[in-house]
């Protein structure tokens, strides 16, 4: 294996796939987090006894949830790329010639 394979590899592909499985790792919870704080804000908002202060907290957690999701998002979409280039960069390399 050429010394520019692993150098890409290591410093290029690698690091890519770690940010993405991280970033997918903490998606998931979140995601399922968001769903019920947006189940919560539907029950408050169809509740006719609920007070709007509770409404508006209920929708300030699922901002802030919504907001940690396209985070994650973000780092899966960027991770993503990283390791699209590095593959990208391997794959272009030039032939060695025996």
């Amino acid at each position: 294996m050429s010394s520019r394979i692993l150098v890409l590899l290591v410093l290029v592909v690698l690091p890519g796939a770690a940010l993405v499985s991280i970033s997918t790792y903490y998606l998931f919870p979140e995601w399922a987090t968001l769903t019920k704080s947006y189940q919560n804000v539907q029950t408050l908002a169809q509740t006719p006894t609920s007070s709007g202060r509770e409404l508006s907290l209920a929708q300030a957690a699922e901002s802030r949830h919504r907001l940690n999701c396209f985070a994650e998002g973000m780092g899966v979409l960027v991770g993503t790329v990283v390791v699209a280039i590095g593959i990208h960069g391997i794959c272009t390399l030039p032939q060695q010639r025996l």
